[in-house]
């Protein structure tokens, strides 16, 4: 499955902006998004909405599916730790247990679609 990249999306959209000598203003100006907002976009601490990514798509010229990335393989790190309770130890052993479960429903899932 894939996911959307903001790693990606904001090498993207600062490349294009400067290849297309566009200051931050000027993407504001003809995208209507608030030049705070693609200053914040650029350096990673804004993800635009849907309408807002089809308009910088449209006027830097790139596909939205380019944004996309490979999910890398889910990973799970449970700890325990002699000074848990019991109840906080009941509690991981049992959040531990909804992860696998749910590990096994996705790897379940993707199996049945790729028959």
């Amino acid at each position: 499955m894939k996911r959307m990249s903001q790693e990606k999306m904001v090498a993207i959209v600062k490349q294009l902006r400067k290849t297309k000598n566009l200051t931050q203003e000027q993407l504001s100006a003809e995208t209507g998004i608030n030049r705070q907002m693609i200053g914040r976009l650029e350096n990673s601490e804004y993800m635009p909405s849907i309408s807002q990514l089809e308009k910088l798509a449209e006027i830097l010229g790139f596909d939205i599916t380019d944004l996309y990335v490979e999910n890398e393989p889910m990973v799970y790190t449970a700890y325990r730790s002699s000074s848990m309770s019991k109840e906080e130890k009941e509690g991981v052993d049992h959040i531990f247990e909804m992860m696998m479960a749910s590990k096994q429903q996705l790897l379940l899932r993707k199996a049945m679609l790729n028959e």
